[in-house]
C-alpha cells in the first residue's frame, strides 16, 4: 500500500484556536467549522463505503477536538483524531501541495536520516523527525494512529531554508539512492521559505509560521 505525503503552511495559533474552543468562536471561525463538519462527514462516508471501522467516527472526533478532549477509548481513536485535526488544519492553511508517494515512507526517510546524519546534518533538521514528529509542543496530546497512518508532522517555516541549505551542502556526497528525493525536498523547502520570507516582509496581515505535513 502506498502512502501520500502532502503539506501546507499555516499559523499554528489559528489551528490551536479551535482546539477546546467549545463554541467560543468568531462568526468567521464558526463558518469554517461548518465546512470542517461537512468534510469530516464526507470522509466518514468514504470510510464506511470501504468497510473501515475505527470505533470513533471522524465527525465525532472533530467534536471531541472542538470540546478539548481526546479521551475516546476506541482502539483506533488516534486515526479518527488525526483525520479530524487535518480538517481543522486544512481550513486554516494554504492549499495543500504534494511532496511524494512512497510504499514505506517511514522506512525510507529513516534511511535518509541515517545518511544525512552520517554527513553531518543536525538532528533537528532531519526529515523523518519533522514528517513524523507529531504536533508542536503547545498542542494538546492526540493519540497516535494505531498503524502509523494518518500522521501529522510539522516544521517551523524559519527552519525551511536552514534544512534545505544543510541538505544541499552534502548532496554531492549522498548515496545516489536518496539524492532525487532529497533534491525534491530541497526545492520545496526553498520555495516555501522564499514565500514565507517575502510575505512576512511585504504583507502586514501575514502570520503563517508553520509547515504542516499530512501522511495518509
Amino acid at each position: 500500500m502506498s502512502h501520500n505525503i502532502s503539506y501546507s503552511t499555516a499559523d499554528k495559533a489559528d489551528v490551536l484556536a479551535y482546539l477546546g474552543s467549545n463554541g467560543n468562536l468568531t462568526t468567521e471561525q464558526q463558518r469554517l467549522v461548518d465546512g470542517m463538519r461537512k468534510d469530516a462527514q464526507i470522509d466518514q462516508e468514504d470510510l464506511d463505503r470501504q468497510g473501515v471501522e475505527w470505533g470513533l467516527s471522524i465527525p465525532e472526533a472533530l467534536e471531541h477536538l472542538l470540546a478539548g478532549r481526546t479521551d475516546s477509548n476506541a482502539e483506533w481513536a488516534g486515526n479518527a483524531y488525526h483525520a479530524a485535526l487535518q480538517h481543522i488544519i486544512n481550513y486554516n492553511a494554504s492549499d495543500p501541495a504534494h511532496l511524494g508517494t512512497y510504499s514505506k515512507p517511514s522506512t525510507f526517510f529513516s534511511l535518509v536520516d541515517e545518511e544525512l546524519r552520517r554527513l553531518g546534518v543536525p538532528a533537528d533538521l532531519l526529515p523523518h523527525g519533522y514528517l513524523y514528529g507529531g504536533l508542536p509542543d503547545d498542542f494538546p496530546y492526540i493519540p497516535y494512529s494505531i498503524d502509523g497512518y494518518p500522521a501529522i508532522g510539522y516544521l517551523g517555516l524559519d527552519k525551511a531554508r536552514p534544512a534545505a541549505d544543510a541538505y544541499r551542502a552534502v548532496l554531492d556526497r549522498m548515496n545516489p539512492d536518496f539524492r532525487y528525493d532529497v533534491e525534491e525536498l530541497i526545492e520545496k523547502l526553498d520555495f516555501e521559505h522564499d514565500g514565507w520570507e517575502r510575505a512576512t516582509r511585504d504583507v502586514d496581515w501575514y502570520t503563517q509560521d508553520t509547515l504542516f505535513f499530512w501522511l495518509n
